[in-house]
């Protein structure tokens, strides 16, 4: 063929990326068996698995049950505690009112929690800088424990944040990375400066317009039935069995509070729309969320103490030398769960990748995501380079 019409055609691919091959269909099929046969090793109870491209789904399925012990399968419209997944939604919600101009990432973050300008650190001593929004949310404040029981629904955001800043900070604010709770005393500033409660300001800003119908705190009766039961694997048996999920109440009427850290319940369906709204600069069939500054300014990794690190504000980046996801490529971003939970987003392709499982304390719960994720970029055709090999010192 001629070079010249060679170069035009590829020149109108870059231009016009619409005209860029699909998806293989074949590679996309293959992760229904790949997840059946996750489950079949015992891997996880039940999946779903939701991809899509440029804001449209194109691939979703369920494999597997969502309770073992009644014989309810999965359901593509299971509800999963996404547990750590809500940091993202968190800084999302942080950055709304960045665009309007009421918050700062990088102004002392007392300006709006006074509270943070009587903080000290382990030994005494003063903060030798102001903790920033940005601090609080990429873990580098240095507000890392105590925990607490999150089914406590008299612990409000407020008195909670409270007596977490009566705790010294681990460290100095900036000097070092800790994943702890400064996304939860982030929460409580959203509180404070919008004048909402923290889910209703969720709900009103993100939710609602995305039509995220399924995500929120405290599930009602509905919601709960479609809840996916948490499972573990018995030491003796090798069995998956029930595992206790501490966001799970008794009933709909005892709830626990808001956490922003990772309280939220949501869909495959919900989250990709989410993850689609970021892929696509912070805006979803017309509806703006956040600004295209926001988005980049929450998912750029940050430092401190003068070391780079994957983690951005509220986002967990896969860079050169380091993959929190190994079968996506350098530059995409997402958020993991405590319970095998993930979502991750390749911002060049806009191609977003769902996985959701309720596993705790379940060997392998990593692999059959993996795996979902190889076929995803095969089918992308997107090949993904693995990171340089660590060198290891010599004894």
């Amino acid at each position: 063929m001629n070079p010249a019409i060679v170069r035009s055609v590829f020149s109108a691919l870059l231009l016009f990326p619409a005209l860029l091959p699909a998806l293989d269909d074949a590679k996309l099929a293959a992760i229904h068996p790949a997840m059946e046969a996750a489950v079949k090793a015992k891997q996880a109870a039940g999946i779903v698995t939701l991809v899509l491209e440029k804001g449209k789904v194109v691939h979703f399925d369920a494999a597997g049950m969502a309770d073992i012990g009644t014989g309810r399968a999965m359901e593509k419209d299971a509800l999963f505690w996404i547990a750590s997944m809500t940091k993202s939604i968190n800084a999302t919600a942080v950055m709304v009112l960045v665009d309007e101009g009421k918050l700062s990432l990088d102004e002392p973050a007392s300006k709006w929690l006074p509270e943070l300008a009587k903080v000290t650190v382990a030994g005494g001593s003063a903060p030798e800088q102001p903790i920033t929004l940005r601090m609080l949310l990429s873990h580098t404040a240095g507000i890392a424990f105590p925990r607490r029981a999150p089914s406590d629904g008299a612990v409000s955001l407020k008195s909670y944040v409270a007596s977490l800043l009566k705790t010294p900070l681990a460290f100095q604010p900036g000097s070092a990375y800790e994943y702890g709770f400064g996304p939860t005393v982030s929460g409580r500033i959203i509180e404070l400066v919008s004048g909402m409660k923290y889910a209703e300001f969720l709900q009103a800003k993100i939710f609602a317009p995305l039509g995220m119908k399924d995500t929120l705190f405290n599930p009602d009766d509905a919601h709960r039935a479609r809840i996916a039961r948490t499972y573990k694997m018995d030491e003796d048996t090798h069995e998956l069995v029930p595992g206790y999920n501490p966001f799970v109440t008794s009933d709909a009427s005892v709830t626990h509070m808001t956490e922003p850290a990772g309280g939220l319940f949501s869909t495959a369906a919900d989250m990709g729309r989410f993850y689609a709204m970021i892929a696509n600069s912070g805006e979803l069939d017309g509806v703006r969320i956040v600004s295209e500054k926001s988005v980049k300014d929450m998912t750029t990794p940050v430092t401190a103490g003068g070391k780079s690190l994957n983690y951005a504000c509220g986002w967990q980046v896969n860079i050169e030398t380091q993959r929190v996801n190994s079968q996506m490529p350098v530059g995409s971003y997402g958020h993991g769960g405590a319970f095998a939970t993930n979502g991750c987003l390749d911002p060049q392709s806009q191609i977003v990748t769902v996985f959701m499982v309720q596993n705790v304390l379940v060997p392998d719960s990593g692999k059959p995501k993996d795996a979902f994720q190889k076929l995803v970029m095969e089918a992308a055709g997107i090949k993904v380079v693995p990171p340089p090999a660590v060198k290891k010192s010599k004894p």
